[in-house]
């Protein structure tokens, strides 16, 4: 998914202000959920939930005004109940890495119960994961 950097996403040194790049990702996995035949609000009204449990994160270089940014994500682990997903925000005229991800998420029902994964989810994934070997 490819993220333009405006005005209003830096700080006052002119950089990317860091709690901006946490947004793109949120965006760039629903992207890739999407791209994959799920979509998010088809999930949450059958009460399907993934809310973000963990991050871990690694900022390797600002991305500054009028930048073009891609933010490349893959599915890294997966569990009964949860998923690890790879990110990446490059810089996409010269491919830079500026930050890397892993970002877990939880399958949980409306109420925030932690419920499985369902099986068609879990085997895309599965697939997904495979494929990243």
């Amino acid at each position: 998914m490819e993220v333009r950097i405006y005005y209003e996403d830096t700080d006052a040194g002119g950089v990317v202000y860091h709690s901006n790049y946490i947004s793109y990702m949120e965006r760039a996995r629903t992207e890739f959920l999407r791209t994959h035949g799920l979509s998010v609000r088809e999930m949450h009204d059958m009460g399907i939930i993934f809310p973000v449990v963990h991050i871990d994160a690694n900022f390797r270089a600002p991305a500054r005004l009028d930048d073009l940014l891609v933010v490349r994500t893959q599915i890294a682990t997966l569990k009964n109940s949860s998923f690890t997903v790879a990110q990446q925000v490059v810089r996409k005229e010269d491919d830079k890495l500026l930050v890397e991800a892993k970002v877990t998420l939880a399958c949980v029902s409306p109420e925030m119960k932690a419920r499985r994964l369902p099986n068609e989810i879990r085997e895309l994934f599965a697939r997904l994961l495979e494929e990243n070997g």
